[in-house]
């Protein structure tokens, strides 16, 4: 893989922790599914179960994790 392709999938699977799944579940969200009645309430959490995807640690992150909406936003431009 080259290092564009590399960095592509790291993003993805970074993303699919917050995109719904095809049953409306957000991963990393884990069993507590506020997140899927009301998206306002995405958290960034400061690490993820490694199987999981659940978040952990303090839920107020702003820093690395907040990247994660960089991602969103250049995958999208990805697809078109």
């Amino acid at each position: 893989m080259s290092l564009k392709a590399v960095a592509r999938e790291l993003a993805n699977r970074l993303c699919a922790l917050f995109l719904p799944d095809e049953n409306g579940r957000r991963p990393y969200s884990g069993r507590d599914s506020a997140a899927e009645r009301d998206p306002s309430l995405l958290l960034f959490h400061e690490y993820f179960h490694a199987d999981t995807g659940e978040g952990l640690g303090a839920s107020h992150q702003t820093g690395w994790t907040a990247l994660i909406t960089r991602l969103l936003v250049d995958r999208i431009k990805w697809r078109s």
